[in-house]
């Protein structure tokens, strides 16, 4: 064997041993349903439910959330909108268990974006949001800050 390829066979063993932040990207943070619904009313984030209009429907969005599908078109665009409205802020994601709000997360931050975070159990799992029976409101009673319902589609 040459010197290189057993240099090469080193480096891919080690490769195999490293965390899943550095090979995936940031590790993306995770605050309880608890702590992110008491940042929220502190206006110290911004809480984004990445749902679908049926999931929003059928449980409502926590209280202080920002509806946008992360489905829908242009999320990134809307979610960029979003965080420079909100200078400073973390942008907080909070699905239906958690898990797809940490994906969403690791994606954004493996195209640059910062501080951000996700909900532990998101809405329905274990610990999560309607779990700690934190405030909710309807969808259907839901208004954006100009005054205007919330369109279809998120």
């Amino acid at each position: 064997m040459t010197k290189g390829a057993a240099t090469r066979r080193i480096l891919l063993a080690g490769s195999l041993l490293l965390p899943a932040s550095f090979v995936f990207g940031q590790a993306v943070t995770s605050l309880s349903a608890r702590e992110t619904s008491e940042a929220v009313q502190a206006k110290r984030i911004v809480l984004v439910d990445i749902r679908g209009v049926d999931e929003w429907a059928d449980t409502g969005l926590p209280r202080g959330a920002v509806p946008f599908d992360a489905d829908g078109p242009a999320f990134e665009v809307r979610l960029a909108g979003l965080r420079l409205d909100n200078p400073g802020k973390r942008i907080v994601l909070i699905d239906r268990t958690g898990a797809q709000a940490i994906a969403v997360a690791q994606k954004l931050a493996g195209r640059g974006w910062r501080d951000l975070a996700a909900v532990r159990g998101g809405m329905l799992g274990p610990g999560g949001w309607l779990a700690e029976k934190l405030p909710v409101v309807g969808y259907a009673s839901f208004l954006l800050p100009s005054g205007e319902k919330v369109p279809a589609g998120g």
